[in-house]
């Protein structure tokens, strides 16, 4: 069995959001966003959990977990100035394993998902949730648009799940850091995504209306 690792990344500003309060430390059912997301994780028995912030929010952090009698085990680290370099930075702290990285602000994630796409890396090399869209799509370009088949395209979620030596030495040897998700980086360097069927309850919480839903789908959880 090998060793699991959780790389929970939350560096937001709340711009969307339209508050001064980051989005990962925005209330949902009374405690912070970020503590949901963490404590899916630490449903996992022997995880090591590992939380990226801004340096700026890490005291801010350290007051929350007080004032809510937050006392799960994790390692706080600072992020850099961009969430390629947060995660970098947050890989540091992995040892050989397992590992998944995932938004912050995601909080609605189950134990049995989490235990299929750990597994699902195990067996295949790596592991991301993505879910079918529900909805037509049209690609735009400089002379108009067009209907394409949905069934061609995925949502991409986290977490993304990696053998921890694969996705380090992918992040080392990265040429730039624009890419848009860990299974991108890990992509570049020439391996093959594993897509696993995700959850349209694994929303990524960036507007009101997203902390809306939230509220109601982790009420029935």
């Amino acid at each position: 069995m090998m060793k699991k690792y959780a790389l929970i990344v939350a560096g937001g500003k709340g711009l969307r959001m339209g508050t001064e309060t980051p989005k990962q430390f925005l209330l949902l059912q009374g405690r912070p966003v970020l503590m949901h997301t963490i404590e899916a994780f630490a449903s996992i028995p022997d995880i090591q959990i590992v939380l990226v912030l801004p340096e700026a929010q890490k005291n801010y952090w350290q007051e929350l977990t007080i004032k809510h009698l937050f006392t799960i085990p994790h390692i706080l680290v600072s992020g850099g100035d961009t969430r390629f370099q947060s995660v970098k930075n947050g890989l540091t702290y992995v040892s050989d394993g397992i590992v998944a990285i995932h938004d912050g602000v995601r909080p609605i994630i189950s134990q049995e998902l989490l235990i299929k796409a750990y597994d699902t890396c195990e067996q295949k090399g790596n592991a991301v949730l993505a879910v079918r869209l529900k909805d037509s799509i049209r690609e735009v370009d400089l002379f108009g648009n067009k209907n394409v088949n949905r069934n061609n395209y995925y949502l991409i979620q986290t977490p993304q799940v990696f053998h921890s030596s694969e996705i380090k030495a992918a992040y080392q040897n990265a040429e730039h850091d624009n890419f848009t998700d860990d299974a991108s980086v890990l992509e570049s360097v020439g391996a093959k995504i594993h897509l696993v069927e995700g959850s349209y309850s694994n929303i990524k919480i960036t507007s009101p209306e997203d902390l809306a839903i939230a509220e109601v789908l982790i009420s029935k959880n």
